[in-house]
């Protein structure tokens, strides 16, 4: 009788490494289909719209980097190579957006408004006195005590 106990409780420490792999392997996924989402690569599983947003998508892939030097010496070798093939198509993917960024980035209307208000910033910059260039920035701001 104690040896069937014996046996299922191997059994039960046998799934539990399996269990927890599989966790590490969900995650490791769900934050690099995040990032691809974010960076515009895949359309939004709700909306099925594509979108781009570089800051965001730069802090998932940050989260898999400190995943990666948290876990080293940890993981199996099924979990690190995913871990590693996940880390380098998404920097790979983010140099990509980065480099066609204002294409995508006109599209979005977060980047539309952002690019609104340069383009007004860039209005107000223009010297309005005849003899002001840029070299020679006006003074907006003084401080008095």
């Amino acid at each position: 009788m104690t040896d069937r106990g014996q046996t299922a409780q191997n059994e039960v420490n046998s799934d539990e490494p399996m269990q927890a792999s599989e966790l590490f392997a969900e995650l490791v996924l769900r934050q690099t289909q995040l990032a691809l989402v974010l960076l515009g690569k895949m359309p939004h599983p709700e909306s099925g719209k594509v979108q781009c947003d570089l800051d965001q998508a730069r802090l998932a892939i940050d989260l898999l980097e400190m995943l990666e030097l948290k876990t080293k010496g940890n993981l199996t070798k099924d979990e690190d190579a995913l871990l590693k093939q996940s880390l380098m198509m998404l920097r790979l993917a983010f140099v990509e957006a980065v480099e066609s960024g204002p294409k995508q980035a006109e599209a979005t209307p977060q980047n539309q408004r952002v690019a609104g208000e340069s383009g007004a910033s860039e209005a107000r910059s223009t010297p309005t006195e005849p003899g002001q260039t840029d070299e020679q920035p006006r003074k907006r701001f003084v401080k008095k005590y």
